[in-house]
């Protein structure tokens, strides 16, 4: 019977192969991880006062995230929120202090590399101090593991652990966070002020089957941007929130310009409650660590050969 019981789960285990065609190579700290599949670039991590991934590449080649500020040399581009690096994970107020877009520039808000762990040939753990004012608010494992699901999708986990490190640390309400990707120009709903908007060709979808503009400040279990890739081929980038989560489902922050943020603390600004700006409050004890797990959908095709729902489904569990 348990070897039947055995058989049994292992049929109805996911596809997920994971670390299958990928290599990451450790060159050098923190700044040279280079992360290849099938022999070909897929992403690196980078720094810029927070750590980030860029590019995001599609089985295609494509790559489906937005190239500046990392790359100056792509045309069609807005040169706004500098802060929007590709995939990454900030957040605007912690007690006080922008670690998002930096506002707070007498602090110093930065998201700061400490030592790099746990390589393994599909993932590794970075250990981050998010410091400002000279104090450090919070330490941060963060894992980065990369799945092959098939030839045409791939995702990339993120789990981050966060504790307080120096006192009690108060994540504030704002939309201005969380877990975020900018993507490319021809996924995104509106086009850059001035251009052409035959360019931007994309669309939103969420899990609750809302549509665009409808999608932001709305709680789902995963939000993607789907359309024309860079080639002019289908693509799909989509991103998870894990019911493990704080307040899952999140809130998201999805805009028609390409921002797509997992955010589960900006509660008055989604919610429009201008008198209540701490309703999303959450604080964090000294000493207490509360984690998050998300993943990102790379996919070449259609929003239905995505199959997203049934991948959130797998992920879920």
């Amino acid at each position: 019977m348990k070897r039947l019981l055995l058989a049994l789960l292992f049929c109805q285990t996911p596809a997920v192969f994971a670390g299958e065609g990928f290599e990451i190579e450790y060159k050098g700290e923190p700044t040279e991880v280079q992360v290849t599949l099938d022999g070909k670039d897929y992403t690196r991590l980078r720094f810029n006062r927070v750590p980030f991934l860029y590019p995001l590449t599609s089985s295609s080649g494509a790559i489906l995230n937005r190239h500046w500020p990392t790359d100056d040399s792509v045309k069609d581009e807005e040169r706004d929120h500098p802060h929007h690096q590709s995939l990454w994970l900030s957040h605007g107020d912690v007690n006080g202090h922008d670690y998002w877009a930096w506002t707070t520039k007498e602090s110093k808000p930065e998201i700061a590399f400490k030592g790099l762990k746990d390589k393994q040939k599909d993932s590794f753990t970075l250990s981050l101090d998010w410091t400002a004012a000279g104090k450090t608010d919070l330490k941060e494992e963060r894992t980065y593991r990369f799945h092959k699901f098939d030839a045409e999708t791939t995702g990339i986990e993120v789990t981050s652990k966060l504790t307080a490190a120096d006192g009690d640390a108060t994540f504030g309400d704002t939309k201005e966070g969380f877990f975020a990707v900018r993507v490319d120009r021809t996924l995104r709903l509106a086009p850059p002020k001035g251009k052409d908007p035959a360019g931007a060709k994309g669309h939103i979808a969420d899990s609750e089957g809302r549509k665009d503009g409808e999608s932001w400040g709305k709680k789902s279990k995963w939000v993607a941007f789907y359309g024309p890739d860079e080639k002019g081929e289908p693509a799909v980038i989509a991103m998870f929130d894990h019911p493990s989560n704080l307040r899952h489902p999140t809130t998201w922050h999805a805009r028609d310009y390409g921002l797509l943020a997992a955010n589960p603390f900006g509660i008055h600004d989604f919610e429009n409650k201008k008198d209540q700006p701490h309703l999303g409050d959450h604080v964090l004890k000294k000493g207490e660590t509360l984690t998050f797990r998300y993943e990102v959908i790379l996919h070449h095709g259609s929003l239905e050969s995505a199959k997203i729902a049934d991948r959130w489904a797998e992920f879920s569990k």
